[in-house]
């Protein structure tokens, strides 16, 4: 025993000195990650922050005057141009200019006293629905508190039912907060599972896969000496995107971080399972580069990371209970943001702890008949 363990060692040893030693590889597993963290936390934001508008102002009443200041008030709206007439609205829509064109009709004011409906016209760009149905929610939310204000000031009876809204978990409902934790089981995949399937399929190529051969290591300390490595620098990249994730973009971590490095834990043997898998597999560093891209992409794709898993069709949903990457975003989610513990986390926690033992004991089964 302890003399395998030893075996072990010196293998754990070499692995961090033939990744560590190439400056290629220092670079891949440390800058890569940082730099899609800053992409994705605000090249690739889903939030819209800004919407440009131009309005058209037929009444020039102090009614519309203050609506137009709500607007430009809100932070969000950014008001381009005042026009002159309706025959300015298509070109600046056509143009791109303006997302929307709010058009204030004559009499506006006048209706607004009396009680009855003053309709405000908006011509939204409709070539990205998204965006223009996100904008038009904006507006319609000011319009909302500016009749509200309207009838308390003016005695007018409003609703009886006032609709207050308050998210959980996320009560600036930013989706930074949403995207940056999912990045740290995401990113750490990629370059985990890349890592390992290049590890044996990069000896081959070179030729010291044979001499490694010759030594006193049996496959299964093979196994183990390659593994090792690549988890520990799995957590330093997961570890290094969490702190980003707390102080550079700031968003509170409400859980446990033993049990999101349980989890994260769990994760990377699932996913060094995968890779060992792949590399046992590959007789060359393209074909692991191949497989691993073949893997990586579904993985990401179906994982619910852009996409709520749920929406994703039924036949997808069964196909990806091998995907542990769907269990690792759920993971660092629901602790980071919802203070979820183990019991909660479960469903999670279990899928993970058979990938990894499928895989860990499928790459080894392969790895021994690649030997005889």
């Amino acid at each position: 025993m302890g003399a395998s363990l030893l075996r072990i060692l010196a293998l754990i040893q070499k692995e961090f000195l033939a990744v560590l030693k190439d400056p290629r590889s220092r670079f891949i597993i440390f800058f890569p990650p940082l730099l899609q963290c800053l992409l994705f936390g605000y090249a690739a934001s889903l939030d819209l922050n800004t919407v440009p508008y131009a309005v058209l102002d037929l009444d020039h009443s102090a009614a519309s005057v203050a609506l137009v200041a709500r607007l430009d008030g809100s932070g969000v709206f950014q008001r381009k141009a005042s026009l002159a007439s309706t025959a300015d609205i298509a070109d600046w829509i056509d143009s791109g200019r303006a997302l929307l064109v709010i058009q204030i009709d004559q009499n506006f004011e006048r209706r607004l006293k009396s009680g009855q409906p003053a309709p405000v016209e908006v011509a939204a760009d409709g070539r990205n629905s998204n965006t223009s149905g996100t904008a038009l929610g904006y507006f319609n939310t000011v319009v909302a508190d500016f009749n509200r204000d309207w009838q308390s000031r003016h005695g007018q009876a409003g609703p009886g039912l006032d609709v207050v809204l308050r998210a959980w978990y996320n009560p600036n409902l930013d989706s930074r907060w949403s995207m940056i934790p999912s990045l740290i089981g995401t990113l750490t995949m990629m370059g985990t599972m890349m890592l390992t399937a290049l590890s044996v399929a990069r000896e081959r190529e070179q030729g010291t896969f044979d001499q490694l051969l010759v030594t006193p290591f049996r496959p299964s300390e093979i196994m183990v000496g390659k593994a090792i490595p690549n988890m520990v620098i799995g957590l330093a990249q997961s570890s290094t995107i969490l702190l980003m994730a707390q102080f550079w973009f700031h968003i509170p971590f409400e859980g446990s971080f033993f049990v999101l490095y349980a989890g994260l834990g769990l994760f990377l043997t699932a996913a060094v399972g995968m890779g060992l898998f792949v590399s046992s597999i590959s007789a060359t560093i393209q074909q692991a580069m191949l497989y691993a891209f073949l893997l990586m992409m579904p993985f990401t794709m179906l994982s619910g990371l852009a996409t709520p898993f749920s929406s994703i069709p039924q036949v997808l949903q069964t196909i990806m209970v091998i995907n542990p990457l769907r269990y690792a975003l759920d993971i660092t989610k629901r602790v980071y943001l919802e203070h979820a513990g183990f019991i909660l986390l479960l469903s999670d926690f279990i899928p993970l702890i058979l990938i990894g033992i499928f895989t860990l004991f499928g790459a080894a089964w392969l790895f021994r008949r690649r030997l005889t």
